[in-house]
Parts: structure tokens; C-alpha cells; sequence
């Protein structure tokens, strides 16, 4: 279906979500996040697609925060209906099945450094910032970012980040744990696409598992984690990936993953 503020496209098992604001740096208003959500909707009802990666359009900006021309106009009720919204849009997309990958081309600011953080993992350019200055507006984040970040780089780095609103560059960001990886500008996604395509190319059942093992796993204590995996691991021996994987080292050829339950 067409859309307004965001571009989507799918070419071998690989989904493109861009979100196409650059006259605003592709601030998040209700309409994009809307629209995001509905991307998302498509994605979980795609069985070809096999990884989603998030980028914004243009050189300067991934996302540069929420569209802050809509904040004068909201009373307290509206903005918590506001940051409902995109907190359940967040956790749609952190909790979708396949890998997603947040490809950031620039500023990753207040909610764009929160829909990233809700991504798996995020490659970043060399000239890409992230932070989350809504202090400076006299307000906190609002999807998710205090909650997020305190998860990825700890409580204090989140503390400091949010309470100082200071930008971070890639490199900083990669050494504090919340970017996986950084790339020059210019091979961006080449990178990512190729990161992509790898993982497009792994067992559909066990990268599921491997998501929701640590995700829910990271919550628990150790004991329950390793009782989660117990259970994934068991779960993946009923898909034909399984039996494909072993056959294919024993022949030593390369696997073939269907993303099928053996019968």
C-alpha cells in the first residue's frame, strides 16, 4: 500500500522500512508512527521476509526526534496519549519474530534513538549522533528511551545522557555498548544489506529462538534464562532447519533453511 511519510520495499527476504521526512531531519509525528506500525503489520504477515532494517532518508539525519512543532498544541492527556502510542509501536517492533536492524545515517535523537534502540542492533555511520536531549525542552524521553537505554549502557551513562541531553558520536556510542557497529558514510548500507542478507540466510526458526531466548532472558535470573534456552533449544530439533544444518555439515555443503517445522 502507498505511503506518506515512509518508503517500503522488499528485495530478497529483505524488507526496507525508510522513513521519508527530510525537510523535518524525518521527525516521528502521529501520522509516520502510524504508518510505521502498519509496515510492522505487513512485515509479521510476509513469510518471505526473513530480516527488517530501519534507516531515514537522506545524509543527515536517521531521526531527529519527535516532530516538536506538535508540542504546543498538547495538553498533558494528549501527550500521554502521544508517548502510548509510540511506546506500543516501539515494543511491536522490538517484538517482531525476524531480525531488525537499525542502519543510522545521522542524527539518532530523542524518539529516532529510541526506535533504534528498540531495533536489534544498530550500524551506524562514522558521522552519525545519538542522544536524548527532551531535557532541554523540559521534558523526558517518552518512548521508551528511559528505559531502554538504562537496559543497553547502564544506569548511570543513561542517567547522564538524559539529564545532561549531550550527544554522543558513533564511536562513543559503539564503545558504551549501544551501537554494534560503524561504517564510513558512504558504505553504510552496503554494510548493513550485507549483514542482512547473512542473516537472511540462517535458520528462521532458531534466529526466533535466539531473540526471544535473550530477550526475556536478559529479565530473568540466570537459572530461568538457561531454562528458556533449555526449551528454544529443544524447539528448534522440531524444524526442518535442524535437520538441514546437520545434514549440510556432514556433506559440506552450504545449508539450505526453509523456516519449516518437520512433519
Amino acid at each position: 500500500m502507498p505511503y506518506e511519510n515512509i518508503l517500503y520495499q522488499v528485495e530478497d527476504s529483505v524488507a526496507v522500512l525508510t522513513v521519508n521526512r527530510p525537510k523535518v531531519l524525518n521527525a516521528l509525528n502521529p501520522a509516520t508512527i502510524a504508518e510505521i506500525e502498519q509496515v510492522l503489520a505487513e512485515v509479521r504477515g510476509d513469510e518471505t521476509v526473513r530480516v527488517l532494517v530501519i534507516t531515514g532518508s537522506g545524509e543527515k539525519a536517521f531521526i531527529a526526534g519527535a516532530d516538536i512543532s506538535e508540542f504546543p498544541k498538547m495538553n498533558p492527556l494528549q501527550a500521554r496519549l502521544f508517548a502510548q502510542e509510540g511506546q506500543k509501536v516501539f515494543a511491536e517492533l522490538e517484538d517482531l519474530p525476524i531480525p531488525v536492524i537499525a542502519c543510522v545515517n545521522g542524527f539518532a535523537l530523542g524518539g529516532g534513538c529510541e526506535l533504534a534502540m528498540s531495533c536489534d542492533f544498530i550500524l551506524a555511520s562514522d558521522t552519525a549522533m545519538f542522544g536524548q536531549p527532551e531535557i532541554n525542552l523540559g521534558i523526558i524521553p517518552g518512548f521508551g528511551g528511559t528505559q531502554r537505554l538504562a537496559r543497553l549502557v547502564g544506569r548511570a551513562k543513561a542517567k547522564e545522557l538524559c539529564m545532561t541531553g549531550s550527544q554522543i558520536s558513533a564511536e562513543e556510542a559503539k564503545a558504551i555498548g549501544l551501537v554494534a557497529q560503524v561504517h564510513p558514510q558512504d558504505a553504510l548500507m552496503q554494510k548493513t544489506m550485507e549483514m542482512a542478507k547473512k542473516l537472511a540466510g540462517k535458520g528462521r526458526v532458531a534466529l526466533r529462538a535466539v531473540k526471544e531466548t535473550i530477550d526475556r532472558g536478559v529479565e530473568a535470573d540466570l537459572k530461568t534464562g538457561c531454562a528458556l534456552e533449555t526449551d528454544a533449544f529443544a524447539t528448534c530439533f522440531a524444524s526442518q532447519d535442524a535437520r538441514e544444518g546437520a545434514q549440510a555439515f556432514l556433506e559440506k555443503r552450504k545449508p539450505d533453511f526453509s523456516g519449516t517445522f518437520s512433519s
